[in-house]
């Protein structure tokens, strides 16, 4: 059977459209995987309707959220992947959709997992790469990985899911830099990127992914 991942694109900015770094990135963890044969459902969240958690606990019978339909599209299409991938910029730290998203598969699993500590969620033991970036050169990498790798990795955690590592270093998936950021007209700084450096970077990330698949590789 044919392998599916699904990559989520979590930038915010609307004026972006398809040149959103995100979503560019997304788009080249999809040509990627299909060299192996994996097929890549991207998820733009700037068209995605989510609303935030609160709390009311309707999720815990039906274990989908009561109130979001586009959560649940979502959630089932997760569900049925065997990668998962999260290609986040830093905002404060991940940005709001990214947030509701993660926050709403922990509380299906927490409200479980509380009464019962043997209890494994829809998307236990899945495997996940997370991809940060953001407007800082190779120095702010590593506060990228801090502020939104490690950030998504922890609430992965908490629903089951394995984020694959890159090395020993990078633990928690990969972060990506800017070139160089210009000011031209507008209010917005215009961000340069080295994108046959990019995506060395990501077919390489990618290919650990595939590879902790198909044997013993250690996952944290």
């Amino acid at each position: 059977m044919k392998k599916k991942a699904v990559c989520i694109s979590a930038s915010n900015i609307i004026h972006s459209g398809e040149g959103s770094f995100s979503y560019r990135v997304s788009e080249m963890i999809s040509g990627v995987l299909a060299r192996d044969g994996i097929s890549c459902w991207i998820v733009d969240l700037r068209k995605e309707h989510l609303t935030p958690c609160n709390g009311c606990g309707g999720c815990y019978h039906k274990k989908r959220c009561q109130s979001d339909d586009a959560f649940n599209r979502l959630y089932e299409k997760m569900k049925e992947a065997d990668y998962l991938f999260f290609v986040s910029p830093h905002y404060a730290p991940i940005p709001a959709k990214l947030c509701m998203l993660l926050e709403k598969m922990e509380q299906i699993t927490f409200l479980h997992w509380w009464r019962d500590e043997t209890y494994q969620s829809e998307l236990f033991g899945k495997l996940a790469g997370i991809i940060s970036h953001g407007g800082g050169g190779e120095n702010a990498l590593e506060g990228y990985k801090a502020m939104v790798n490690d950030t998504i990795a922890n609430a992965l955690a908490t629903i089951q899911v394995k984020v694959v590592p890159f090395n020993s270093k990078w633990n928690t998936g990969i972060a990506l830099p800017v070139r160089k950021v210009t000011q031209k007209d507008g209010i917005f700084p215009v961000q340069e990127y080295d994108w046959k450096k990019i995506e060395e970077t990501i077919a390489a990330y990618a290919e650990v992914m595939v590879l902790s698949s198909k044997s013993s590789y250690v996952i944290i």
